[in-house]
């Protein structure tokens, strides 16, 4: 089977249950956020990540949102990393971790 060289996102199943639901008990700050997200994130990240950002800022919301940009600036990092090694045809059908050995 083919494998997607030109990203290293991992290829998931989706989970069960309602996706628009888990979005609508997303906050409204981290909705909007959402919408405007470069990535592809699914709400259940999103709260995830927007947890532990209140849980460590002590409930501020800015701090969460914060958390958020800087996951996704973190994901774009890898990102862009593992698409430089694609384009120096460093794909051999291995993902990120099993090239790092």
């Amino acid at each position: 089977m083919a494998r997607n060289c030109r990203t290293g996102l991992p290829m998931r199943r989706r989970p069960s249950g309602d996706p628009m639901a888990e979005y609508d008990r997303l906050p409204r700050a981290a909705r909007r956020w959402l919408a405007e997200a470069t990535l592809p994130w699914s709400a259940r990240s999103v709260r995830r990540v927007w947890q532990r950002a209140l849980e460590r800022s002590g409930g501020d919301e800015a701090a969460a949102l914060a958390g958020l940009e800087q996951a996704e600036a973190a994901r774009l990092r890898r990102e862009a990393m593992h698409l430089a090694g694609a384009a120096d045809g460093n794909c051999a059908g291995l993902g990120p971790q099993a090239r790092r050995g």
